[in-house]
């Protein structure tokens, strides 16, 4: 199964201010804020949904082609992910643009002032899916996830012209995105991923009932947090997935990704979808428990055992041989 990841691909930079960001605002002269301090740690984290979703799948074994735009200082970060077992040959690299960044510096309280810099990413509306599926011998699912809105349109597009199957992933865009170009996301998909809140969210922006989706995509995929994935088609009963018990809890960024990367591996591996959505729990799980999206680690045995505690021991019989 020849998967494609199309989307974001990011750093985040983030700093620890030890005294109050607001204790530097001054309450009469807000039209002119100009703040300077020292912060007391930077801590830079690879990321952006794309790049999350490959390294999850990669800790699984299985080999998927990152497609995005990054900038000339990308170098650091493809070597982690080859390493890690991600195709980077169809990143596309600007001349002109740094690779996307989100910056934030947060205080004792936990006040933050945050930005985020797209740079190379908006390139990425000029990169074509035939040379991927023609350099790979064909797609069997293309990934379009959270990344310049022109590119995702413009992706989905390709996807139904040239009968590639299509996960749709759009994330935070559905905020920022007009209805029209939403429905142009949704419509075809094999499968929809969402969260609680996307999922009224495309209801409200598309003007369609749950119903008309069910009736344009596969299997509409929602993430209910704590209490597990639903997943619902036409004419099929609702499908839960409850995810396996947390052991501690860490940085939440990046917890979706793992569940599509562990999702997609169980597709890659044949497994059935109930079976596929178990991984991805699992997996999304672990990233939970470990601060930042791409730090975790997949020890087979003991992540296997995490599955028989959770879904039973043949739900880890029929996931065990399709780890690494």
């Amino acid at each position: 199964m020849r998967i494609a990841v199309t989307g974001s691909i990011a750093t985040d930079h983030l700093m620890s201010y030890p005294g109050r960001i607001t204790e530097q605002l001054v309450a009469d002269r807000l039209e002119q804020v100009s703040l300077s301090f020292l912060v007391d740690e930077l801590e830079v984290r690879r990321g952006g949904i794309a790049g999350n979703i490959t390294f999850g799948l990669g800790k699984l074994g299985v080999t998927s082609t990152l497609v995005g735009a990054v900038g000339q200082d990308f170098n650091d970060y493809r070597s982690w992910l080859e390493r890690h077992g991600v195709d980077t040959e169809s990143v596309h690299v600007s001349e002109t643009k740094h690779t996307a960044r989100f910056l934030c510096t947060t205080d004792a309280d936990h006040n933050q002032i945050a930005s985020f810099y797209p740079g190379a990413m908006s390139e990425a509306r000029e990169i074509e899916l035939k040379p991927v599926a023609e350099r790979l011998g064909g797609l069997d699912i293309v990934v379009i996830s959270a990344n310049d809105p022109e590119a995702m349109v413009r992706h989905t597009q390709e996807c139904r012209d040239r009968g590639y199957n299509f996960l749709a992933d759009p994330g935070q865009q559905l905020a920022r995105m007009e209805g029209d170009d939403i429905r142009k996301l949704v419509d075809g998909a094999q499968y929809l991923f969402t969260n609680e809140y996307e999922h009224g969210l495309l209801l409200q922006s598309t003007g369609w009932t749950e119903d008309e989706v069910l009736g344009r995509v596969g299997k509409w995929v929602t993430s209910l947090g704590p209490k597990g994935v639903q997943v619902k088609a036409k004419g099929e009963e609702t499908l839960l997935v409850e995810p396996p018990k947390e052991k501690q809890k860490g940085d939440p960024t990046g917890v979706g990704d793992a569940l599509r990367a562990g999702f997609l591996a169980g597709l890659k591996g044949g497994l059935s979808l109930e079976r596929s959505l178990q991984l991805g729990c699992t997996l999304a799980t672990v990233s939970l428990e470990t601060d930042g999206p791409q730090e975790y680690d997949v020890e087979k045995d003991s992540f296997l055992a995490r599955i028989a505690e959770a879904y039973g021991d043949e739900a880890a019989a029929e996931i065990g041989p399709k780890l690494r």
